[in-house]
């Protein structure tokens, strides 16, 4: 029945996804920035829904730009949990935009790129962090640079967190942990790392019993005069104590 019942939620995300495709594809070049955040956002917290995913969103989102969220990352499940919690402009490795239908997907929610193989893009990435945070957009990114086990907090990279400095944005650090709905304890489905691959991880989400997506995100942390190594540690610390506070 499990795999009856997962197919069956396959399908309608399939469905969904196409939809959203099309979305962007037909409507958005005609939608304002605002319609657009909007669009993005309630297509986020349905296909939450239609996976049997229920978001639980602790303390304030993000009411307005410029600002940075930082947060942990645990899997390719985080980015539907925050996007449907509040839209962003989301940091990602560049070949996501040329996945098919995800790629589509990306680019409409206004995704930037960085190619990780080539450790100068990050300065390119950061200049144009930078230029979107001084227009007044909210960008996340996941500082660990890679998805962790889920029960630990990787060491997280300072370069990305300059964006913020340099343009004099706010950091507001987040912290995400998915759970069985019924018990509350941590769940291992929508983990994502190792030699995990993306048709396997969603399929053990759809197969797996109800989920919470829990988001907590912290108070937002003014950048002037900081040093983005020593921020990293602290944010650091501060994303590991929201998510023992998720529990």
């Amino acid at each position: 029945m499990r795999s009856l019942s997962a197919f069956v939620k396959l399908m309608r995300a399939l469905a969904h996804a196409h939809a959203g495709w099309w979305t962007i594809r037909a409507e958005f070049p005609r939608l304002s920035h605002a319609e657009r955040e909007q669009r993005v956002q309630a297509w986020a917290a349905r296909m939450l829904a239609i996976m049997g995913v229920r978001l639980v969103v602790q303390g304030t989102p993000p009411q307005k730009g410029p600002l940075l969220v930082v947060s942990n990352h645990v899997s390719w499940l985080d980015i539907l949990t925050i996007h449907a919690a509040r839209h962003v402009r989301f940091v990602s490795k560049a070949n996501v935009q040329h996945w098919p239908l995800i790629g589509t997907l990306a680019n409409g929610a206004g995704t930037l790129y960085i190619e990780r193989e080539r450790r100068r893009d990050a300065l390119r990435v950061v200049h144009s962090m930078t230029e979107a945070l001084s227009r007044g957009d909210v960008i996340a990114v996941f500082p660990e640079g890679t998805t962790g086990d889920g029960n630990t907090v990787l060491p997280f990279h300072a370069n990305l967190l300059q964006a913020a400095i340099s343009a004099g944005a706010p950091v507001q650090p987040m912290a995400l942990r998915f759970a069985d709905a019924a018990t509350g304890e941590t769940s291992m489905a929508p983990r994502y790392i190792g030699d995990d691959n993306l048709a396997a991880s969603l399929w053990k989400v759809l197969k797996s019993p109800p989920l919470l997506s829990i988001v907590r995100f912290g108070e937002p942390q003014a950048s002037w005069g900081r040093d983005r190594r020593g921020w990293a540690l602290s944010l650091h610390a501060d994303v590991q104590a929201l998510r023992r506070e998720t529990h």
